[in-house]
């Protein structure tokens, strides 16, 4: 958010502290001895700057008959097309492999949620390969063998992919090593077949590397454009991905047609409570039996107090009687499971929703609410610090309780309230619980997204007018 933060450098040339780079060439079948490219060739460019309107073209004469050229191209989003071609005017047959690989020296800083790949991925054989830096240093190397598809190295919000042929069958590699005492990672592939270089003969073949960030509907049209399959799961939508990305989407629509995600998360919650109305008003109608039961419920615990059996009879009777469900209430909470999960991963892993503003004092609703009680939420000029990672195991406890803002409060005091209008647990233990949820939830998210709390105490003002209603609608009824 910071005008004076430094930009993101995303790839470094070989030879540097954090070396992250791609290269491309061609390999041969180890009986046969010549000169091939490679990181100390001297090309011959044409003399063209490389931009997004103009290509670059290098070349290279091996002295032994061959004629190797490299042509660059650049779209305004980072995405290289490298075409090596290579002629053969010698007197004899030749068999090249091409070859692909990303490079990186150390591992890079990284986020640590267990809900967030970071590290070595690919579509390979129609399928998402998705590997952590700590599995691949521990495996040593992970082969696979595709026809066409992606392999690359992602972090949280940039990746580096490499696109070969996707007509061609490719051996590729995930591979870890040491350097200098630090860990190297690569994604690598190689040709599975020849290509057969005649005397006189010419032989070429071409690489997509992208470079950049991972917007979803950019790497939508290149998987579209370029026939990249699967391109825009390089996006880390997680196991529910087949609700993760219409959740994306949906908000992504009522962006663009609002023009701020804070209140785009508002109006598809308003969504979210409409599609799910009929069951939250099955819900609430038998919460509002329950709460009327609660008299009775009470007069049975203290008539068989001493007789656990006959009391969970005489509960079971008054439920049947009754035609109440104790567990109909649980219903809309376990369906809103999945899609705050999916939201939450919307949040935290797409670049769109990064440094997306609300109002007020959200800027980034990708990060936590930056208000803080500590200092009466900005009245007070004293500065909280962000980094308790030096108390150890318990930095997230004292982080949460340090940086509790005003969204993460006002979540908490609308669980609090909805709780009030349902009945409470028949168990006095199971109710005790149930008053401290919403203070534990409320410190919980305090370091969660604001979108996600927004979100959280928006649905709750909602499940609280829905709920009122309906208790205002019975008491009209005899």
């Amino acid at each position: 958010m910071d005008p004076t933060s430094p930009q993101i450098v995303l790839l470094n040339p070989p030879g540097t502290d954090d070396a992250y780079y791609a290269d491309f060439g061609w390999v041969t079948d180890a009986g046969m001895k010549f000169n091939l490219p490679n990181s100390s060739t001297r090309w011959t460019a044409d003399g063209a700057p490389l931009t997004s309107e103009h290509p670059v073209t290098l070349s290279w004469d091996n002295g032994e008959g061959l004629t190797f050229t490299r042509i660059f191209s650049l779209d305004k989003n980072f995405m290289f097309t490298v075409t090596d071609a290579v002629k053969n005017g010698g007197k004899v047959a030749l068999k090249l492999y091409p070859y692909g690989r990303i490079r990186r020296v150390g591992t890079p800083p990284l986020a640590g949620y267990a809900i967030l790949h970071e590290g070595l991925l690919g579509v390979l054989g129609g399928s998402l390969k998705e590997v952590k830096y700590s599995a691949i240093a521990k495996a040593g190397s992970e082969p696979f063998d595709s026809t066409g598809g992606w392999l690359g190295i992602t972090d949280k919000y940039w990746l580096v992919a490499l696109a070969p042929d996707q007509a061609a069958p490719i051996h590729v590699n995930f591979l870890h090593d040491t350097e200098a005492n630090k860990d190297v990672y690569l994604t690598n592939y190689n040709g599975a077949s020849a290509l057969d270089l005649a005397p006189g003969g010419s032989a070429s073949s071409t690489t997509h590397l992208f470079a950049g960030a991972k917007e979803v509907h950019l790497l939508a049209d290149y998987r579209d454009r370029l026939g990249i399959p699967l391109f825009e799961r390089a996006v880390d939508f997680g196991y529910l991905y087949f609700l993760t990305k219409p959740i994306f989407y949906l908000l992504d629509f009522i962006y663009h047609a609002i023009g701020n995600f804070g209140v785009a998360i508002l109006v598809l919650t308003v969504c979210v409570r409409i599609l799910m109305f009929p069951l939250a008003n099955k819900s609430f109608r038998a919460m509002n039996k329950m709460k009327k039961l609660t008299p009775l419920m009470t007069e049975l615990r203290e008539r068989h107090k001493d007789d656990k059996q006959r009391l969970n009879q005489e509960m079971m009777e008054l439920y049947k009687r009754e035609k109440v469900n104790p567990a109909a209430g649980c219903l809309p909470v376990l369906v809103q499971i999945p899609v705050f999960f999916c939201l939450y991963k919307v949040l935290f892993v797409t670049i769109e929703m990064r440094h997306a503003p609300f109002f007020g004092w959200i800027k980034d609703l990708s990060a936590p609410d930056p208000t803080t009680w500590l200092n009466l939420f900005g009245l007070l000029p004293w500065h909280v610090p962000h980094d308790f990672s030096s108390l150890g195991i318990v930095a997230g406890i004292v982080a949460a309780v340090a940086h509790l803002g005003v969204w993460p409060i006002l979540m908490g005091l609308t669980m609090f309230l909805q709780q009030k209008l349902n009945p409470p647990p028949p168990d006095p233990v199971q109710a005790r619980i149930f008053m401290f949820l919403p203070i534990v939830f409320t410190f919980t998210l305090a370091n969660f997204p604001a979108g996600l709390v927004i979100y959280w105490a928006w649905n709750n003002l909602l499940s609280i007018s829905q709920q009122k209603f309906l208790m205002w609608r019975m008491s009209r009824k005899p």
